[in-house]
């Protein structure tokens, strides 16, 4: 079917072009399809090149850039909503064609948007059933890496994305644990106050976990070489096995394969941040997730009361930004003076005892990974 390919997009390209009829990408989504040249802000014509190269002893009717979406900054004119399209959204006939539309973005841009993290040497990070951090850089890396994905800002900027197919899914499930354990006892169960009382126990544990391990893998692992997933709690006799350090182990393994990846950013490649901004069902019970991921990244993290509201309200913004940005601002300009103004959330600074346990609980846990390795392949 190759030689038959007419357009190849992502699936907010293609809501976009059902609605619109325009074959175009915003910049952040487009270079998840083929890397982006920061200086052309374009697809990169070397990469296509190499393409169109490998593939010519094909003889397909079509070069790569036929078939790929137009590129398309935040900001630049994607069209409007056709009246077919307002049909597919509004079948009452109450929405009419006209509307412009944004550059169509995927959640990694949408939710760069949503926490003011569009700014170089800014950052968010993701953390619910999966995590990803996205780092907006200076200038490229030095060369590539695996766990590192090359993307960008929907205006541009180079992003280093790490990504984690795994994050607090297992100690969801540790959790309901002892939610079964209260409902044994009679107790009346409070979902919220489970968590609040678990997780701030967890502060109060040793800082290296005492010894614990734990392998929050529900599914494999790409960052760390793991292929399929099976979670694991490991300690040796001679471990604290407490409640504190039991709850701390699983609050720094929700986090601790996103440390490996920005290790690499912030030891091996010298980036420097001046704000990271938390977002997701981590950072719910106030200040704890937080305080686990600043002593992971060793950074300051802020979560803003709006990080919550994702991506939907990211592209929305962006779409304000097509229609509203009368004085010609930059993104990230327009961001900070008419959607965030001077709400930069609440900032928790990393603890140095806890970055100097988590440090060692890191070396710890990637002493262990054979373990993992050896009960993934166990069926």
């Amino acid at each position: 079917h190759v030689k038959d390919i007419k357009f190849l997009t992502t699936l907010a390209g293609y809501v976009h072009w059902q609605i619109t009829g325009e074959k175009v990408l915003g910049i952040g989504d487009a270079s998840g399809m083929l890397p982006i040249d920061s200086v052309t802000d374009n697809y990169s014509a070397e990469m296509v090149a190499k393409f169109d190269n490998l593939v010519a002893p094909k003889e397909y009717g079509w070069k790569l850039e036929d078939i790929l979406p137009k590129v398309l900054s935040a900001g630049e004119n994607a069209g409007v909503l056709t009246p077919e399209g307002s049909k597919k959204l509004d079948v009452s006939g109450h929405l009419k064609a006209g509307i412009p539309v944004c550059p169509p973005e995927g959640d990694a841009g949408t939710g760069m948007v949503a926490t003011n993290a569009v700014k170089q040497r800014t950052g968010n990070v993701s953390a619910g059933t999966s995590s990803f951090s996205m780092i907006v850089l200076e200038k490229e890396l030095s060369k590539p890496y695996e766990m590192i994905d090359m993307v960008t800002t929907p205006d541009g900027s180079p992003v280093a994305m790490v990504h984690c197919n795994n994050c607090t899914s297992d100690l969801n499930a540790w959790v309901n644990l002892f939610k079964e354990y209260q409902e044994l006892l009679g107790i009346p169960v409070n979902m919220d106050e489970i968590y609040s009382k678990l997780y701030n126990i967890a502060l109060t544990g040793d800082a290296d976990c005492g010894g614990l391990l734990s392998y929050n893998y529900i599914s494999g692992e790409p960052v760390t070489g793991i292929a399929d997933g099976r979670p694991l709690f490991v300690r040796s006799a001679n471990d604290k096995f407490s409640l504190a350090n039991f709850m701390r182990t699983h609050l720094y393994a929700s986090v601790g394969v996103l440390k490996i990846g920005n290790d690499i950013l912030f030891n091996e490649e010298k980036v420097k941040v001046d704000r990271i901004t938390g977002h997701g069902g981590l950072f719910k019970t106030k200040g704890v997730g937080q305080r686990v991921l600043a002593a992971a990244i060793n950074s300051p993290i802020s979560v803003m009361e709006t990080a919550g509201e994702g991506g939907a309200w990211g592209i929305a913004l962006l779409g304000s930004y097509l229609v509203n940005n009368e004085k010609k601002q930059s993104l990230a300009d327009f961001l900070d003076e008419n959607v965030f103004v001077g709400d930069a959330g609440v900032e928790i600074s990393p603890v140095p005892e806890d970055v100097a346990g988590f440090n060692a609980y890191i070396e710890n846990y990637k002493a262990g990974l054979p373990i993992e390795e050896a009960a993934a392949k166990f069926k």
